[in-house]
């Protein structure tokens, strides 16, 4: 066999199977993320977050996960997190936000945004993390499974930690729309049909149970809509008559036939850029 053949097999086996990723360097940047194929952590300089003081209508949540936070980045226990409920409440925000304050309090606290895609690599994520000298939030946006996604599995291993356990520098935070992971209809339809029926979803539903804090979201009042936006003028100085600014906003929710923190953000945003205005 000639040189060349050797080295076309080596590198399909190390395409197969590459080499362990290596430790970025930590002090670089507050923030990561996780990409697989090929595995690797990438810093990222400036995150996309707004300020703590702009998040109204969650006050419990914020309170509860901003302690929970503030004990892990202190060495002390703390919990898993599953931030659930109405879309565009600030979920995600909040664990953004969340982990600017505790930075902004001193602790040298890393995120690490983790895509549900890429779970099945998040034991070797683990183990990179494991041998740090830092302290770190995973971060998964969005999560949820469908009914043959083998996906949750994987989560297990940050949840449970299986036989090494959950590193002690690294605590799990979750998004999702649904309190349990999975579409109500698909539970109901697998309790219906399986031979089973409370065997069938008990692995998935219990998912959500792994995780020590459940932190709800609930749309918000029309007062709380109102509240966000003139948060947001303050924030950036934009000037508008109040009753002027009610009547649009009211009206910009009825178009899309919701009230929310993103809503109202979406409206600000018109808002700014028929006023001129930059939002740098």
């Amino acid at each position: 066999m000639t040189d060349s053949a050797l080295m076309r097999i080596a590198a399909a086996l190390e395409r197969i199977s590459p080499a362990p990723a290596e430790a970025p360097d930590f002090s670089r940047a507050d923030a990561f993320v996780w990409h697989a194929a090929p595995d690797r952590l990438v810093p990222v300089t400036a995150i996309n977050r707004v300020d703590m003081g702009l998040l109204v209508g969650i006050n419990r949540a914020r309170d509860i996960l901003l302690e929970n936070t503030l004990q892990f980045a202190r060495g002390l226990p703390a919990n898993n997190a599953l931030l659930w409920g109405a879309r565009g409440m600030g979920k995600s925000s909040l664990v953004k936000a969340v982990h600017a304050a505790v930075v902004a309090q001193g602790h040298p606290c890393k995120i690490v945004e983790v895509q549900r895609e890429d779970l099945p690599s998040i034991g070797r994520l683990l183990t990179l993390l494991r041998a740090a000298d830092h302290r770190f939030v995973l971060f998964c946006d969005d999560l949820s499974f469908s009914h043959d996604d083998q996906h949750y599995k994987s989560l297990k291993a940050v949840l449970d930690g299986g036989i090494e356990g959950r590193p002690e520098n690294v605590v799990f935070y979750a998004t999702s729309n649904r309190r349990h992971l999975m579409p109500r209809d698909m539970i109901e339809n697998e309790r219906s049909s399986a031979i089973s029926p409370s065997e069938a979803t008990e692995e998935k539903v219990s998912l959500s149970d792994r995780f020590g804090l459940w932190l709800g979201f609930h749309p918000c009042s029309q007062d709380e809509y109102l509240e966000m936006i003139r948060g947001y003028c303050a924030e950036w100085g934009l000037e508008i008559d109040p009753a002027e600014m009610r009547a649009e906003a009211i009206e910009w929710q009825a178009t899309r036939g919701a009230r929310s923190g993103r809503v109202a953000w979406q409206y600000f945003t018109d808002l700014a850029g028929r006023r001129g205005m930059r939002l740098d």
